[in-house]
């Protein structure tokens, strides 16, 4: 897995890349069906429901490892089936939401890139996004690695 942090203009930034031992069908199909997201996104089972679309909604109650519940709710900004999804995340108090970039690169039938990405206010909130995402691609690889349902 590589990482790269920086200091735009615009915010504190940060770059994840990692390769999945799936296709991007099945990494997709994760990230996109409410079943199986709720199975590797820490989401409560039933919580998750998704208009995979530009403009459609989302929404997850996500289940932290200590017990705790809190709500996610969000747009997706943009769509294109099996390569690349904008995600606005709404954040309490903020007038515009938080924005993720998430893309998938087929490197051959059993092997994807994925690239997550996003741009945060503060150091502060970079770090603890960044650590978020890290923990749902170590959670979305061991689940594809299991042989996720087609």
């Amino acid at each position: 897995m590589s990482t790269e942090q920086t200091t735009p203009a615009g915010g504190f930034f940060y770059k994840l890349t990692r390769k999945l031992d799936a296709p991007a069908v099945k990494a997709w199909r994760a990230w996109t069906t409410p079943e199986q997201y709720a199975q590797w996104a820490y989401a409560a089972a039933g919580s998750v429901e998704m208009d995979v679309r530009p403009g459609g909604a989302w929404k997850a109650m996500t289940v932290t490892p200590d017990g705790g519940r809190f709500p996610l709710t969000g747009s997706y900004l943009e769509v294109v089936e099996n390569r690349l999804l904008v995600i606005g995340m709404d954040v309490p108090g903020k007038p515009a939401p938080a924005v993720m970039t998430m893309e998938l690169d087929e490197q051959d039938d059993h092997h994807t890139q994925i690239v997550l990405r996003q741009t945060c206010d503060t150091a502060e909130d970079r770090d603890m996004a960044e650590q978020g995402s890290t923990m749902l691609l170590d959670s979305l690889n061991a689940f594809l690695a299991d042989g996720a349902r087609d």
